[in-house]
């Protein structure tokens, strides 16, 4: 479930307000907007108060895509969310190649690979809006130990924790890495051995692939860490302070965040730290809950609604939403455009390093960066509810038939939530 902090707390507490005060707006000239993001009713108040021919409001969902496909009759104009690409979801928008002309959105200032995934047959259907990756945090001292100055690998992470190692008297007081300390360490492993979770009724996936990246992390667990208990005694001893903090007193080499999470850290925490995008040859898994935007088919206010996008996936536009942002601190809280990286090259590779210096010399190869496939709309909950607790319990089991495999799991899942 997505933590909201309190000052975008204040936004969502003023969507009614915003709806019932422009109700006097001619209807073709005010679009409604759905999204799982708070930060678009900061973004449309600024559109509104910027001209004066269209209004947008803003409604807050936890699924905008759930919304959509159970709906009750109330329909929007624009949704921005997460999980509108699977099939349930993608059918209720219209094509924006219209958009793509002189003095419009250009097509061309987008990672290609994200806009093509909005693409259906031939018509751009979704447009990207923000991504975030995988990293791994260190001390800065230790940065010398890295072969890249950007992304780190499986294998490069495993032994360089190996030999951070330090045991006294059989126990550990220094490792480097496990695994096992994030779940979704372990699913973005398993995504990079090619494990390809993908929406079918619900969910197929590579089992080979996902067979190989499981064999893969508890041979890593054995021949690093001396087992599972070893790591687990680790943390149970160690771990009652903030991962940053033992990174920075040298009781561990690395530790996993999304880049969402990472550059939400308080400043305090940057001055010793470090950090490398974790990859496979190549490539740097994007995060499955990546934010796309679609304007309904049936729109009542196509207008507005175009007027909207076209000022939104504007370098300019997002420059100020991040100059907002800093200036009100609220990216203390919330990471750069809705919560993530730009989907706009330029804004990312050039206006992004200006608010986040951190990120001076350590940009994401764009070339490496790789889409998830596309997911079923209740992903967020198969994911949290099967999938993770299916790699953790993996992992620890001494014999494979003790634990349920995850077809079985899914399929029980999937009786038991044929709603969601």
């Amino acid at each position: 479930m997505m933590i909201i902090d309190k000052r975008w707390r204040a936004f969502i507490a003023l969507f009614p307000v915003l709806f019932l005060g422009s109700c006097s707006f001619q209807r073709s000239n005010t679009a409604v907007l759905w999204t799982d993001r708070p930060e678009f009713a900061l973004y449309a108040e600024y559109f509104n108060a910027s001209q004066g021919d269209y209004k947008i409001e803003t409604r807050y969902f936890e699924s905008p895509s759930r919304k959509l496909t159970d709906n009750d009759g109330d329909f929007p104009d624009i949704v921005a969310g997460s999980w509108l690409k699977s099939a349930t979801t993608r059918t209720f928008f219209r094509p924006m190649d219209n958009l793509f002309k002189k003095d419009g959105v250009s097509g061309d200032s987008f990672y290609r690979q994200l806009l093509d995934l909005g693409n259906i047959d031939g018509k751009q259907y979704l447009l990207p809006v923000a991504f975030n990756i995988p990293s791994l945090i260190f001390a800065q001292d230790k940065g010398e130990l890295l072969s890249s100055p950007f992304t780190l690998s499986l294998e490069e992470i495993k032994d360089l924790g190996k030999s951070f190692n330090v045991i006294n008297n059989g126990v550990y007081s220094q490792m480097g890495f496990s695994p096992a300390w994030d779940d979704d360490f372990l699913f973005v492993s398993a995504v990079l051995f090619g494990a390809s979770f993908r929406e079918a009724a619900p969910l197929d996936w590579d089992n080979t692939a996902l067979e190989k990246a499981l064999a893969y992390i508890e041979s890593w667990i054995h021949e690093a860490n001396m087992g599972i208990q070893a790591e687990d005694d680790f943390s149970f001893k160690y771990f009652y302070d903030p991962p940053a903090k033992l990174v920075i007193s040298g009781r561990i080499l690395f530790f996993y965040m999304l880049s969402s999470d990472l550059f939400t850290l308080p400043q305090e925490r940057w001055t010793n730290l470090d950090f490398r995008w974790i990859a496979g040859e190549d490539t740097i898994p994007i995060s499955e809950d990546m934010v796309y935007y679609g304007i309904y088919r049936n729109s009542r206010a196509r207008t507005a609604a175009e007027a909207f996008t076209q000022w939104f996936f504007r370098e300019d536009t997002q420059r100020l939403i991040l100059e907002v942002g800093k200036n009100n601190r609220l990216n203390e809280t919330r990471f750069g455009i809705a919560n993530g990286f730009s989907a706009l090259r330029t804004v990312t590779e050039h206006v992004f390093p200006q608010f986040y210096p951190a990120l001076l010399g350590h940009m994401p190869p764009g070339s490496f960066l790789s889409p998830p496939n596309i997911l079923p709309r209740n992903w967020s909950s198969l994911k949290e509810r099967v999938i993770l607790p299916y790699l953790h319990e993996r992992i620890r089991a001494t014999n494979r038939g003790d634990i349920r495999s995850l077809d079985r799991r899914l399929t029980d899942w999937n009786r038991l939530n044929r709603g969601l």
